[in-house]
C-alpha cells in the first residue's frame, strides 16, 4: 500500500513539488543507549542498514516493501513500522534507475539509524 501510494505521488515531481519522508530506517528505542553515554551501533542494525542501502542503490523496492520477513535483524531493527514507512513512499516515488545518494549517515544510541536517503 504505502510504496504504491508513492508511486502515485510520483507525477507531482514532474511539477516541482518535493516528495519527502521523514522517519528512521532502524528504529529501536528499547535497545537505545540512554543517558548520555555513546554506544556503537548494535550489529543487527548495522547489517540491516547496510542490506537496505544494498537494495536501494540496486533498484530493488520488492524485499524493502516485504521487510517483515527477512529474519530476526530486520525485526529488532523494525520493531514497529511508522519510522520505517517513509521510506516506502519515498521509495515508491522515485523514478526507476533513478540515482541514490545518502547525503547523511550514522547510528546513535545503538540503534537509531540517521541515515538519509536521496532520489535523484
Amino acid at each position: 500500500f504505502h510504496h504504491e501510494l508513492g508511486a502515485r505521488l510520483r507525477p507531482l515531481r514532474d511539477e516541482g513539488v518535493l516528495i519527502l519522508g521523514s522517519g528512521d530506517i532502524v528504529h529501536n528505542l528499547h535497545a537505545y543507549a540512554w543517558g548520555g553515554h555513546p554506544r556503537e551501533p548494535y550489529d543487527w542494525a548495522t547489517r540491516f542498514e547496510a542490506w537496505v542501502r544494498e537494495r536501494l542503490e540496486a533498484g530493488e523496492h520488492a524485499p524493502l516493501i516485504d521487510y517483515g520477513s527477512l529474519g530476526q535483524d530486520a525485526l529488532l531493527s523494525v520493531p514497529t513500522p511508522e519510522h520505517y514507512l517513509p521510506l516506502l513512499y519515498v521509495l515508491g516515488a522515485s523514478f526507476p534507475g533513478e540515482p541514490v545518494t545518502f547525503p547523511v549517515d550514522g547510528v546513535d544510541g545503538g540503534s537509531v539509524s540517521m541515515l538519509a536517503v536521496q532520489f535523484g
